[in-house]
């Protein structure tokens, strides 16, 4: 369960090294992963991301002085972390890989 703050970044750019699957159930997220065009998800809508090499680059609070509270299931490889931050070095090599924001 995560619970976001009025107006949160959420995590930093990250991936994950298996699928994730979440649930809002409080709230907006605003949630873009690497090749696909940021989005809000709003109480009662799914996520899910494909982990793997794929960035996650947003699973912020869109309101900003509302909390926004999802819950996450997050299947990892054994041995190794959830959550993996990405290089602002990454992030540059990459930044072709990203979709046009509002």
């Amino acid at each position: 369960m995560i619970t976001l703050p009025g107006g949160s970044a959420g995590s930093p750019p990250h991936r994950h090294t298996g699928p994730a699957f979440g649930f809002v159930i409080k709230g907006e997220m605003i949630f873009e992963l690497e090749g696909g065009p940021q989005r809000v998800i709003k109480a009662g809508e799914t996520f899910w991301e494909p982990g793997g090499d794929v960035i996650h680059y947003q699973g912020a609070n869109n309101l900003p002085d509302g909390e926004t509270q999802y819950m996450a299931t997050i299947l990892a490889v054994p041995g190794q972390p959830v959550l993996i931050p990405v290089s602002a070095e990454e992030l540059e090599a990459r930044k072709d890989r990203r979709a046009p924001r509002p």
